[in-house]
């Protein structure tokens, strides 16, 4: 596969606690590594994405390319609970320049292999262009479902451009689908009306996109997801990290003046990941460049790890 690479087994250190008990393991000892593309029949695949092509050309903070493999680091070293033995490490794609449209080809392959082979994916992007890639993969493994897109973000990310961007990826899922005529399922989780002009606002309108802003978020979040689930067949959750408050995650593109504390977002991750239907999901636009003693790494890798261990 083309700017496919393996990951360093050099990354998945951490501490040695096994003398202890046969159970005292950390993700570094549980999870599967490998030297080539492989999809199995089962499990959860980790993908990395090494890009900021998208970030560059929508004018953000570059850096996220450098996301993926200090993610893993952050990773490792977590306790290895119900769920995480079922993590394999499938190697990132890497955008080489700004060859950004070829690697989401790559990895929209890879997500659809994985995906047909029956392992969820699970990736580190990445900007927010990471979401085209991934969410198409999805959309063509499983071409006659109803697949709900649930991002949890600041942003609508529905912008118009010549060119792919971090800021287009889903007005292209909803081009993608409208020429496969099949139905654009797009929901927003903590929208701030403060980060989105009119003309995103009125874009979401016309998609018909389910929104909850921000300041909605405790009390609206939760009766929504119950419809948008309702209503899929399969789930694909995208995560940017720009959701969260610039106190809680410093470490992105653009901070959020306001956001939506872990705290508020983790039972409603949790209730998608319990739900049966999730199929796919990522954290996008983590920027180590930004991070303060990895603080936002440790909190990115906090919520892979909780998603692992809630799949059902």
């Amino acid at each position: 596969m083309t700017m496919w690479r393996p990951t360093s087994p050099e990354l998945w250190q951490g501490r040695d606690d096994s003398a202890e008990a046969s159970n005292a393991l950390r993700i570094f000892q549980t999870i599967a590594q490998t030297d080539r593309f492989a999809p199995k029949n089962s499990g959860i695949a980790l993908l990395g994405f090494a890009c900021d092509a998208g970030v560059r050309r929508n004018h953000g903070r570059p850096g996220a390319a450098q996301a993926p493999d200090e993610l893993r680091k952050a990773l490792a070293n977590m306790a290895s609970h119900s769920g995480h033995a079922r993590l394999t490490d499938m190697g990132t794609i890497s955008v080489e320049g700004d060859q950004l449209e070829s690697a989401q080809r790559a990895l929209s392959d890879a997500v659809q292999a994985c995906q047909q082979s029956g392992m969820r994916t699970l990736v580190f992007g990445g900007g927010h262009e990471t979401a085209w890639a991934h969410g198409r993969g999805v959309l063509d493994a499983f071409a006659n479902d109803r697949i709900a897109i649930i991002n949890l973000d600041a942003h609508l990310d529905l912008r118009k451009a010549e060119h792919a961007t971090s800021g287009t990826p889903f007005r292209q899922l909803a081009q993608y689908c409208e020429a496969q005529q099949r139905e654009f399922h797009y929901a927003c989780f903590g929208v701030s009306r403060a980060a989105n002009t009119q003309a995103l606002w009125d874009e979401a309108g016309r998609l018909k996109v389910t929104l909850v802003e921000d300041l909605d978020f405790r009390r609206e979040a939760f009766p929504v997801l119950e419809q948008v689930l309702a209503g899929a067949d399969r789930v694909y959750l995208t995560i940017d990290l720009d959701v969260l408050p610039a106190g809680e995650m410093p470490a992105v593109s653009a901070p959020a003046a306001l956001g939506v504390p872990a705290q508020d977002l983790l039972p409603l991750i949790r209730q998608i990941c319990q739900s049966g239907k999730l199929q796919a999901a990522d954290l996008v636009e983590f920027n180590p460049l930004y991070d303060r003693d990895g603080q936002g790494a440790r909190l990115a890798a906090r919520l892979a790890w909780q998603i692992a261990h809630w799949w059902a």
